[in-house]
């Protein structure tokens, strides 16, 4: 069950909260607290739902029960504010009841496990069918209360648009309805689905000035046009002449504004304020964060021009501070994972001798090869049976392999574990046995949520600029040393500043990817190797089952090295568990398929997702690839709704994360063994391991010549 983008079931610890206690506003895809005396500063962003589904995010049903609210008797007019006041109510009662049957429920079910009386198991599915019920009437209330948040209100008729232009100039005139063609295109629709209108206009294209000002529509945020704009006008515009637009109309309206909702100047103020904040709250991290001068421009804008008029300058800085902060916190928050890459050298040889010095007791008591056996509570190291005569082999071919190994880069977490996590290479594979893939699978599914959470629709879009091509492996070694032109292949405007995220998510595929296939090939024997290949392929297996695709297709990769393929263990593999590696084929096949292949059905609303960012950027280049622009000069909008829709889907899965218990000291291992093999050549490392030839026995090898010369010989008789 699930409520309010929370999970809730048997399990859940439910917070006794009112809803109007405290008010909540997402930035980037994340919910904060502000404070409690801004009633009405409610979030303007969209969401990705209004992109994805666009005017069909409100159904007929909507609109109906929108006719019936705030109407008393049948003679009476609507109102807007009569219609908040018991929508408001309405969701308030109706939330309570809800809440207090999840706690009935919980307690039945914890009576049920104790006396398992036939009376309480013939209650259960009559209120789990009850609970159905009560969840989606509060999910369509939230929708309406959506529907009126982002009513038509603040927006303007479609023939005032150039008003709109014309009011951010200072050579203010009245311009003709008629203009409004040399601004945008439509296209006429027999029907729409919604309000059952003929003759519904789609927008079809539109010059830059044209699609800015059609953010000022009276049906911009309902049929999901802001959103969409938001993650595309860096197509046609830069995030300066964006935010330019927007100062103007507040600039030339904000004195004149009058009271009156009714005016044209009052909308198309507030309907400015709205955009603006929309675009803080959902893409503060791509577009503000990264660039301070355009950060700057509008602190100051609102701070002498917005505060000393209105009230909701203060709001807007508040919310630019509190987006600071949680920015500044998700960077403090991933600098332990990234320290490595951004430590000195001096510190990184300290932390080696550190953990060279720690395992010196260790190293002086035992010559053979140890096996790390983890417990519940501690690592213990343990001597390996039957393991003495490769001993002295192993310890002569990890001294070989270092040479073709990067230099390892130890984390600050090598300080808090004990000495079997000071030396990578000598720790092996042999913890990834011990383990289990389900348990492999949760530990490094909550590793790939914690990159996938930081990315931004936005990231996906002009990849081609980075380099990001089909074969994703040689790209990113290739962009991780040297800039990338932009000259050739870049689709946003060439002021435009993107954020290069995309590529860290790429490289971190690719280090997972060639970890897969270094574990494989540096394993001293066959059968070792049997059981890693297993391993990954049930790690893998238990990814796609779990819908963590980025990860089952990291392996997949490693996998499918030309080195790994041509190992002899794949011919000793069971047969159940090679089958795994066509299932793993058949899903990337899937994936390939379709853009919109994982938000098909309800599943992806319920369960977690991790999509492969490099299929979702290829899909992505797929839709770019073709002119933006008409023989006119106008922008296709439609071209760019498409991918507006596409890229949608990374807010859409960030909203449902893991809840898998993390497991540090093995998260801690999995990182180290990453890192250990980053940027490992494994052609060089197969080089030195004589397990990845195929061999003929000599006993063997002697009995075919006898035979043959056997054969030969009695040709002469």
């Amino acid at each position: 069950l699930q409520s309010n983008g929370c999970c809730i079931g048997p399990g859940f610890t439910e917070e006794n909260r009112e809803p109007e206690e405290e008010t909540i506003i997402k930035i980037a895809g994340n919910s904060y607290l502000v404070s409690p005396n801004l009633p009405d500063f409610h979030s303007c962003s969209p969401g990705w739902s209004s992109a994805f589904y666009g005017a069909e995010c409100f159904d007929s049903e909507v609109h109906s029960y929108m006719k019936t609210l705030g109407k008393q008797k049948s003679s009476e007019s609507q109102n807007i504010d009569a219609k908040k006041v018991e929508l408001e109510q309405l969701l308030m009662m109706e939330t309570k009841n809800y809440r207090k049957t999840i706690k009935f429920y919980q307690k039945l079910l914890q009576k049920e496990r104790r006396s398992k009386g036939p009376e309480t198991k013939s209650m259960l599915p009559k209120l789990r069918g009850q609970l159905e019920e009560m969840k989606s009437k509060v999910q369509f209330l939230e929708l309406v209360k959506k529907y009126i948040m982002y009513a038509e209100q603040w927006g303007v008729e479609s023939c005032v648009l150039p008003t709109v232009i014309h009011n951010g100039r200072t050579d203010t005139v009245d311009v003709a309805p008629t203009d409004e063609l040399s601004l945008l295109l439509y296209y006429n629709t027999e029907k729409h689905q919604c309000n059952n209108q003929n003759g519904v206009r789609v927008l079809q294209a539109g010059t830059p000035l044209g699609l800015m000002a059609h953010l000022y529509s009276r049906n911009a945020f309902l049929e999901g046009y802001v959103q969409q704009f938001l993650y595309t006008f860096r197509y046609f515009c830069t995030q300066e002449e964006f935010l330019q637009f927007l100062l103007d109309r507040i600039s030339s309206t904000l004195s004149s504004a009058s009271l009156d909702p009714s005016t044209s100047l009052t909308k198309i103020c507030n309907r400015s304020f709205y955009i603006l904040q929309a675009w803080i709250e959902d893409c503060y991290s791509v577009d503000f964060a990264t660039n301070t001068d355009l950060l700057c421009t509008l602190k100051e804008f609102i701070s002498t021009k917005v505060a000393p008029l209105n009230g909701y300058g203060e709001r807007l800085l508040s919310l630019l501070e509190d987006a600071s902060a949680r920015k500044s916190g998700s960077a403090h928050q991933c600098s332990s994972m990234d320290k490595c890459e951004e430590e000195g050298e001096e510190d990184r040889k300290t932390l080696r001798s550190l953990c060279k010095k720690l395992s010196e007791d260790v190293s002086r008591k035992a010559c053979l090869f140890f096996r790390l056996q983890y417990t519940e509570h501690n690592f213990n190291w343990k001597l390996s049976k039957g393991m003495g005569p490769i001993a002295q082999y192993q310890r002569e071919r990890l001294r070989t392999t270092s040479s073709v190994l990067p230099k390892p880069c130890y984390n600050s977490f090598t300080e808090e574990f004990p000495v079997s996590f000071g030396k990578a290479d000598e720790v092996g594979p042999y913890l990834l046995i011990d383990y289990s893939a389900q348990q492999l699978c949760c530990q490094l599914t909550l590793q790939q949520q914690e990159v996938f959470h930081k990315c931004h629709p936005v990231h996906f879009l002009n990849s081609r600029a980075l380099g990001v091509k089909d074969k994703c492996v040689a790209v990113q070694k290739a962009v991780s040393t040297e800039a990338v032109s932009l000259k050739v292949c870049n689709l946003f405007l060439s002021k435009c500043i993107q954020d290069q995220y995309l590529l860290q998510l790429l490289r971190n595929a690719d280090s997972i990817s060639t970890w897969v296939a270094a574990e494989i090939v540096t394993c001293h024997t066959s059968k070792l190797q049997v059981s890693l290949l297993s391993k990954f392929l049930l790690i893998a297996k238990c990814c796609y089952e779990q819908r963590n695709f980025a990860t089952a297709m990291q392996i997949l990769a490693g996998l499918e090295n030309l080195i790994v393929r041509q190992l002899p263990a794949w011919k000793i593999l069971p047969a159940k568990v090679a089958e795994i590696m066509e299932e793993l084929k058949a899903v990337e096949v899937f994936l390939k398929s379709d853009s919109l292949c994982l938000m098909e059905g309800e599943r992806f609303k319920t369960l977690p997702t991790i999509p492969s960012a490099h299929v979702l950027a290829m899909h992505v280049q797929q839709l770019e690839t073709g002119g933006f622009t008409m023989t006119n000069g106008a922008h296709k909008w439609t071209k760019l709704r498409n991918i507006a829709k596409v890229v949608s889907q990374v807010h859409a899965f960030q909203e449902n994360p893991y809840t898998y218990t993390p497991d540090f000291k093995v998260q801690s291992y999995l990182r180290q063994r990453i890192t250990h093999f980053k940027d490992a050549d494994i052609s060089a490392l197969a080089a030195d391991n004589c397990a990845n030839f195929h061999q003929i026995p000599a006993e063997k090898h002697s009995r075919k010549i006898q035979d043959t010369l056997r054969r030969m010989k009695a040709t002469f008789q």
